[in-house]
């Protein structure tokens, strides 16, 4: 997509749990039923038993604490320890349907090369994050002049998690670095409700507080 363009629709959401996290069962939509899922950060496991309730799909996991695969094998789900700048080198080309990455970009030590290696080990990457471009941040280091802290970027600066804030322009950007092809996009305001589809991305980057992608490699 050009600046000029912009970001397409996807279709509905199928979640029927109103206790789903809005961007999760928004990821959800997009997975087909039945394919092979990896999720790459996967946490507690929610997404993963989310998508094999839903979606019938064969659902596997990783994720870098051991409190968090220990939570999520107790759901049942098949989830190993591993990071995903260093650990995502062993999977195969095309292991995977999908390969999901949410809310955790931000958080890796190379974005762009776990970017490259989601679009390798899988035919498609779904990829969530905070918007670091959102109104509200703006305004609070203008005007506060410090390191924002808000419900979608809950920590202080010296205790974060997070080590690249990214807006969505950024990220369209990367998508163009590593040669991907946007399939579709969605921008969350600060209620949690979908943006209107036929916004330009300048528009989502100020007005959306975290955004999901669907890409593949272009040409694929």
């Amino acid at each position: 997509m050009s600046d000029t363009e912009l970001p397409q629709a996807t279709s509905q959401i199928v979640a029927a749990d109103a206790n789903v996290r809005v961007d999760l069962a928004l990821i959800a939509d997009l997975v087909q039923r039945g394919g092979r899922v990896l999720d790459v950060g996967c946490g507690d496991g929610s997404l993963l038993a989310l998508l094999e309730r839903q979606r019938g799909v064969d659902a596997r996991g990783m994720e870098i604490s051991q409190q968090g695969v220990n939570e999520a094998v107790a759901r049942g789900l098949s989830v190993v320890q591993g990071d995903a700048d260093r650990d995502l080198i062993h999977y195969p080309d095309d292991a995977f349907d999908y390969v999901i990455l949410s809310q955790t970009i931000q958080a890796t030590q190379n974005p762009k090369a776990v970017l490259s290696e989601l679009l390798r080990i899988g035919r498609r990457a779904v990829v969530s994050f905070p918007n670091f471009g959102h109104w509200s941040v703006r305004l609070s280091l203008m005007a506060k002049g410090r390191m924002p802290v808000t419900r979608n970027l809950a920590y202080s600066w010296y205790d974060t998690p997070n080590i690249h804030f990214c807006t969505i322009r950024d990220f369209v950007d990367l998508t163009r670095e590593v040669d991907a092809e946007v399939e579709s996009a969605i921008a969350l305001d600060s209620t949690g409700q979908r943006m209107g589809m036929r916004l330009p991305w300048a528009f989502w980057n100020l007005f959306g507080q975290q955004a999901v992608f669907l890409l593949k490699r272009r040409g694929k």
